[in-house]
């Protein structure tokens, strides 16, 4: 589509808003942005002017902000081709040894107290409603996410990264919730931004029950996404004037899901609870993020966002295992080729609405149906590759050449 200069707009910014879904959903957003980075021209994922991130989305923007490439972070966090300190989905799900030690040496004393309570007042509360008080003996997180903070301290402090917001040359907004106020705090904006890019991720990740609470400064903060699903009204009050989203958190419509074929009937109860409990909480973070969508048209009326997010009858997502490397893959991909499909869905909309930012729409490539991750990652690269053969080659004949002449003096002398 031919766009006249003039109706291009004078220095846009533009931003990224990353949602949550765990670990999982960020191997979704590695793939969805690697997908994003190839078809849209004119735009460096690694030089916007403004980084939002919640939950798993805060891992995914920081690593952006800091330099690190959708094809780099495919390769470490997909493919296990790390490039320094190699990175292990363990790290997320170390139990918490100190929380469950402390509370267990609480429970002589709870005990203590229920029996003292009953026994001074028989008739206010039976024996086992006493006992109630032993609830007080559970840990509040059965994980320690302490070593997702390590891991991101070591890799930020490589050459040409940062673990300080200060430090960064563009915007990067973490999103957590402060237990005790349940205000939501963006770690990176004034007064929040001598903490570190690493300790704010970890209160980001911080999913209530699942992770103990982060201690910053003497507050608690947990996800982020307990306010919100998408923060990126953040990136427009930070003056972007467009704002690409990504949300892997979606609820699935299991009726839909079975007729796609991408689940049995059942599987979903069947599963137990913690798959209805997950389903639970997405459609919670789903129903609050699509009544935000609809906020910020009302709010920023002369501004833009597109959202890209999985569809709701695809189960591939919802039951991965993010422990299995081909699972990590496998989700990787179906989030790259899933993005690709909704592009070219809806070039004629995205064209007319990116060309005024100056960002074209790469058509070929996403009717390439033989592209995949593999081939972004290293069929581009094979140039390279052959170059370096030659410039081996050359340098084998050089080489031989010169043993040649060596050999011909040695004889001669």
């Amino acid at each position: 589509m031919a766009v006249n200069k003039t109706d291009i707009k004078d220095k846009p910014r533009i931003g990224l808003a990353l949602g949550g879904g765990g670990p999982l959903g960020g191997i979704y957003e590695i793939g969805a942005l690697r997908a994003l980075d190839e078809a849209l021209d004119g735009i460096d994922f690694n030089d916007l002017d403004v980084y939002v991130g919640v939950n798993a989305g805060s891992f995914v923007a920081a690593n952006l902000a800091n330099q690190m490439t959708t094809a780099q972070l495919c390769r470490i966090f997909v493919k296990n081709e790390a490039e320094v300190h190699p990175f292990h989905p363990e790290v997320f799900y170390r139990p918490a040894f100190r929380e469950i030690g402390r509370r267990l040496m609480a429970v002589p004393g709870l005990l203590a107290s229920a029996l003292g309570r009953f026994a001074n007042n028989p008739y206010d509360q039976s024996f086992l409603e006493a006992l109630t008080i032993l609830a007080q003996a559970a840990p509040a997180g059965l994980f320690d996410n302490e070593g997702l903070n390590d891991y991101l301290a070591r890799t930020f402090s490589m050459l040409g990264r940062t673990n300080d917001f200060r430090q960064l040359r563009r915007s990067l907004y973490i999103v957590a919730a402060d237990v005790e106020s349940t205000e939501a705090v963006c770690f990176g904006a004034p007064g929040f931004d001598h903490v570190p890019i690493s300790r704010a991720i970890q209160a980001s990740t911080a999913s209530p029950g699942l992770y103990v609470p982060v201690e910053i400064d003497g507050r608690y903060y947990v996800d982020g996404t307990l306010r919100k699903g998408l923060h990126a009204s953040v990136a427009f009050e930070d003056g972007a004037d467009l704002v690409l989203a990504v949300n892997p958190q979606v609820p699935i419509d299991a009726s839909a899901a079975v007729r796609a074929g991408t689940m049995t009937p059942g599987a979903l109860t069947q599963a137990g609870m913690p798959n209805v409990l997950a389903q639970t909480y997405r459609t919670m973070v789903y129903s609050r993020m699509q009544s935000g969508i609809a906020q910020y048209g009302r709010d920023y009326p002369d501004k833009d966002i597109l959202l890209f997010e999985p569809t709701r009858d695809d189960a591939k997502l919802f039951f991965s295992n993010v422990f299995s490397f081909q699972s990590r893959r496998m989700v990787c991909e179906h989030a790259y080729q899933m993005t690709r499909r909704d592009l070219l869905a809806r070039a004629d909309q995205l064209e007319s609405r990116l060309a005024p930012y100056g960002i074209r729409l790469r058509r070929d490539r996403l009717e390439d149906d033989q592209r995949t991750i593999s081939t972004s990652l290293y069929g581009e690269m094979l140039p390279l590759y052959v170059a370096k053969g030659r410039s081996r080659s050359a340098r084998d004949r050089l080489s031989s050449g010169i043993d040649n002449v060596t050999d011909i003096l040695q004889k001669a002398l």
